[in-house]
């Protein structure tokens, strides 16, 4: 009796269990009626999407609501950081700072692939190491040993200026992707992939780069023109990630923070000025009671404390994990080195820029089209060709593809007597930030302190710049990625 009460209770489970996924089947349109993946009426083909999968060495970070900017006295007494509320959705962030070895990793794919016939791609990606050099002390071992000896594997790359930081952003996004296709069964690992024969994203989506095929995807399309039923991975079929890239001021800072851990029912009980609470800059937790929390430069002269009794036990950047993480499990968001993201710098920002993913530096592209209104065929690189999408009057939202100066140095920014004397190319009265300021275009934002900067730039409301092709032996960076669909995982229904 028991027996059968069991099996009828198994019964019961599994008829709920298949009704509930039942339910949540994609097989007909809900406005035509139509078959979903039924190649007897057109093959449309809807995948079983559940979320987006988390990319290799990243962490989701809950968006929301915060307050962004000083938390500080500043000791410049400079008014560029003003607070504000603004909202960040959620996106996925690195959770240590990328590091020496994952650099060299990416020197040695650009040696392996362009080396031969392109050596000025690998030439371009390498750091600047003489920023260690100071004329006044003996930094040359550092010049030598900090990006490739075995010591320092684990320790934040720097010398990488905002341009080669982006770079590393693109070639990091291919080779995860193609890793994905890999483990998907669709693609073999092509260890010979030389020059413009190599796996890019977006030139793979778009038909132009096939690799060593596996298995490929069933195509349900009765008017496949390769009539074999097969075809490539989609973008709709959700498997590839979107792009790793810089994250925006607004979204370092608000990782940086960590205030969900200060967050109860809506409210955030308390303010932070670091990534920790408090206004101290040691821990007063039993395990690491009066540790230093962050790697920076205590005074002067006093970078890492005295012997057998060091304050922070590095007098240089460490190890990426050497610090205890955040509310967000993200490792030195204070402190170690400061990190570039994506913003173009202005003193006012903060006046201009949305409440919503606030950001300054768009510049909008179009994919390069051939006469026949086809895409262009990709580069000697193996890249797909980009240019900035035409002016267009008519637009609501933009009208040009720059919009690095728009309400900061275009013609909307500057006072004008007669505004029926508008030119047609606003762009000619911009102001001229290059001649007439350090403040320029290629004025790029940096965060965060690091072993060389005093206690005030722990603060991850701080912000500084640099011009987006230099490079410092203090400024390191991290990737971002967008985060599709639900907020937090489990919250869309499978």
């Amino acid at each position: 009796m028991i027996k059968k009460f069991n099996l009828f209770k198994g019964m019961a489970f599994l008829s709920i269990l298949l009704l509930a996924t039942s339910c949540h089947k994609f097989d007909k349109s809900a406005t035509t009626g139509w078959n979903y993946n039924d190649p007897k009426n057109g093959g449309f083909e809807v995948p079983r999407f559940i979320e987006q999968t988390t990319g290799p060495g990243l962490v989701l970070i809950e968006g929301g609501s915060f307050t962004m900017g000083q938390t500080l006295d500043n000791p410049a007494a400079e008014k560029d950081n003003f607070a504000r509320r603004v909202t960040v959705q959620s996106f996925y962030m690195d959770q240590t700072e990328v590091r020496n070895i994952d650099y060299v990793e990416y020197l040695y794919w650009l040696q392996r692939v362009f080396g031969t016939d392109f050596p000025q791609v690998y030439r371009k990606a390498l750091p600047d190491t003489l920023v260690w050099r100071d004329k006044l002390a003996y930094n040359e071992p550092m010049v030598e040993v900090y990006l490739r000896h075995p010591a320092y594997k684990n320790y934040p790359v720097v010398g990488v200026s905002w341009t080669q930081a982006n770079d590393y952003c693109i070639w990091r996004t291919d080779r995860v992707n193609e890793n994905l296709l890999v483990k998907k069964g669709i693609l073999n690992f092509d260890t010979k992939q030389q020059n413009e024969n190599n796996f890019n994203t977006d030139a793979y989506l778009a038909g132009q780069y096939q690799g060593d095929v596996k298995n490929s995807m069933p195509s349900l399309n009765p008017n496949n023109p390769s009539n074999s039923g097969k075809r490539g991975v989609r973008l709709e079929d959700g498997i590839l990630l979107p792009k790793y890239r810089l994250p925006t001021e607004a979204e370092w800072e608000y990782a940086a923070l960590g205030l969900v851990g200060n967050t109860k029912k809506e409210n955030i009980f308390q303010r932070r000025i670091y990534p920790w609470n408090g206004s101290q800059l040691r821990s007063d937790s039993k395990k690491g009671y009066g540790k230093f929390l962050a790697n920076f430069k205590r005074g002067r002269g006093d970078y890492m404390g005295i012997a057998q009794g060091q304050n922070d036990g590095s007098a240089i950047p460490t190890d990426v994990r050497a610090f205890p993480p955040n509310d967000y499990n993200l490792y030195n968001m204070a402190g170690n080195v400061a990190e570039w993201v994506q913003d173009v710098y202005r003193p006012l920002s903060h006046l201009d820029v949305n409440d919503m993913n606030p950001f300054r530096g768009n510049i909008y592209q179009d994919k390069v089209l051939d006469a026949e209104g086809k895409l262009a065929i990709k580069d000697s690189l193996g890249r797909l060709r980009y240019k900035p999408v035409p002016d267009n009057t008519n637009r609501l939202n933009y009208r040009s593809a720059n919009q690095v100066n728009y309400k900061d140095g275009d013609y909307a920014s500057t006072i004008q007597s007669d505004w029926l004397s508008k030119p047609s190319n606003p762009n000619t009265t911009k102001m001229m930030y290059d001649s007439t300021s350090l403040v320029t275009d290629r004025s790029r934002v940096y965060k965060g302190g690091s072993w060389k900067d005093p206690a005030y730039f722990l603060s991850p409301a701080t912000r500084r710049f640099l011009d987006q092709d230099q490079a410092t032996d203090f400024i390191g960076f991290r990737c971002a990625m967008v985060r599709v669909g639900s907020t937090v995982p489990g919250t869309k229904k499978k």
